[in-house]
């Protein structure tokens, strides 16, 4: 992932600050990647350095407790609406296959339904897509087993029909529903009205437990997540990006009856030498401390809205096919396209040749998009609390001279 497809090569960074990335041979980017939107507070953040200083002044210990570790897990239980409980992990990976070990315990089923190309990480269990019109579940990796495809039930996103036609088939072999309550993985792909309530009450009236993976839509929109901007509130969470300003930290909340299955109080298996590890804490509590400002996310709402209008705009004078979405601090750029993205089926003629014009354009004059893979569909993009009007406002003039360059034929 972090080779760049459109060089053929990974582009390699000096380091950050704020709203910035530097690259080796000097050259500053506005940075619209943020960590792959894990540094909401900007790079180099002062109360994020100070909190890792602090750790490693207390010694580089793992594997053990300290007065930070139950502060923060209370502070979860405080901001997020269903947290009751709270685990700590090292990478979003790691509590989405414990999230789906805990479900099947409490369920005693062992599918799981997910929805298309929705992402909870990298083990065995997720690695599979739909394949041809009769959506045959396949491995998306070599390596993974292909009997794993009879434990999953795929759904497209956004399809109402679909998911309840699936939880009437398959609802007595169901642990789980899993899902990114916003797809951001596939740029920005809200719920359609209804979905996220609709979902909630087939699977509390089959007793199927619901689990939100927050770890990429955490603290985009509110302090407590997408649950708490939709009002929508699952059995199971996963956090990590954001949740420690890029620092490496995870956590699965939810409900106490379900959390206490897991070891030492039930038989659910989870440990970690570097799980909750001290530098991750500190920064955590740093970065919570610096989002519960009054305030700050009307005002992220107003950013945010102003700024993909504008860029909508740019792209629409300059009669270029790019549509833009976006909610909070992520969004997402379809090149090829003008209508409204609800799923990745919508991005299969996606403009790969325009997205690659568009991205190095940028990079030339000075603002970075990271390309995820240049064939499937785009990866996500976003801004950070340090992205100034000021700053944004740069990177609008720059965009909208990279579209003009492109419309002219020029680039």
């Amino acid at each position: 992932m972090r080779i760049y497809p459109y060089l053929g090569r990974a582009v390699y960074m000096s380091g950050g600050d704020g709203p910035y990335l530097y690259a080796e041979d000097g050259k500053r980017y506005i940075d619209f990647n943020t960590s792959n939107g894990a540094a909401i507070l900007g790079h180099k953040h002062p109360a994020i350095r100070e909190a890792v200083v602090n750790a490693l002044d207390a010694g580089t210990i793992a594997a053990s407790e300290t007065r930070y570790h139950p502060q923060l897990a209370e502070r979860l239980c405080e901001i997020i609406p269903s947290a009751e409980r709270v685990r700590f992990a090292s990478t979003g990976s790691e509590v989405t296959a414990v999230a789906v070990r805990l479900a099947r315990h409490a369920t005693g089923r062992r599918k799981i339904l997910k929805f298309d190309g929705h992402f909870h990480g990298l083990t065995d269990t997720f690695l599979f897509k739909p394949d041809g019109a009769d959506r045959k579940i396949i491995p998306q990796s070599a390596g993974v087993p292909e009997a794993g495809a009879d434990e999953l039930v795929m759904v497209p996103w956004n399809d109402p029909d679909a998911f309840s036609a699936a939880i009437d088939q398959h609802a007595d072999d169901l642990a789980a529903v899993i899902l990114e309550p916003v797809h951001y993985n596939a740029g920005c792909i809200p719920p359609v009205e209804g979905l996220l309530e609709l979902i909630r009450s087939r699977t509390r009236e089959r007793d199927i437990v619901l689990i939100f993976d927050e770890v990429l839509s955490g603290f985009r929109t509110r302090l407590g997540g997408m649950e708490e901007y939709y009002g929508v509130h699952p059995d199971l969470s996963t956090w990590a990006k954001a949740l420690a300003n890029g620092m490496p930290l995870s956590a699965l909340t939810g409900r106490a009856d379900l959390m206490e299955q897991l070891v030492p109080s039930g038989p659910v298996a989870h440990s970690g030498t570097y799980s909750g590890h001290l530098h991750s804490v500190l920064a955590s509590l740093a970065t919570l401390d610096t989002l519960s400002q009054p305030g700050l996310f009307e005002h992220v709402e107003e950013v945010s809205q102003g700024f993909y209008r504008d860029l909508q705009e740019t792209f629409d004078r300059h009669e270029l096919p790019v549509r833009v979405q976006g909610l909070g601090t992520r969004f997402g750029l379809y090149f090829g396209r003008r209508d409204p993205v609800q799923s990745v089926a919508d991005l299969a003629n996606h403009d790969h040749e325009l997205n690659r014009k568009f991205y190095l354009g940028c990079m030339e004059r000075g603002v970075y998009f990271h390309a995820y893979t240049g064939v499937g569909p785009p990866g996500h993009a976003g801004f950070s609390l340090a992205h100034t009007d000021q700053v944004i406002g740069e990177a609008l003039e720059i965009m909208d001279d990279v579209a003009g360059s492109i419309a002219r034929g020029a680039a």
